[in-house]
């Protein structure tokens, strides 16, 4: 970590499910926390195309397709997969904490 970042703790581990997605609201953030195996990621909760909510989409493996428009991105770099979307998804580093998904962010 260095010294111009933040950490925001945003839940539990146990709050989602292997393979599961959950919406998580903080510091004016809307993310999309995602596990996967033994590994948490996180991202921007909106899709870069229109007005869906990735919570809401299909997490398949590695790769959350918005319920909108069906557009796919890989969770792991935000890259994106499948159209019609063209933008990359924001991802947020995640920290290595023994009961929380915690993120890393730049500080203002």
């Amino acid at each position: 970590m260095s010294d111009t970042s933040n950490l925001i703790e945003l839940c539990a581990k146990d709050d989602v499910g292997d393979g599961e997605v959950i919406k998580v609201e903080t510091d004016d953030l809307e993310l999309a926390v995602y596990h996967v195996g033994d590994r948490f990621y996180v991202t921007d909760n909106m899709c870069t195309h229109g007005p869906g909510e990735l919570s809401e989409g299909y997490l398949e493996g590695h790769v959350i397709e918005c319920d909108f428009h069906q557009g796919q991105f890989d969770i792991r770099n935000g890259e994106v997969v499948a159209p019609p979307c063209v933008l990359k998804l924001k991802t947020y580093k995640v920290v290595d904490h023994d009961s929380a998904v915690v993120i890393e962010t730049p500080q203002d």
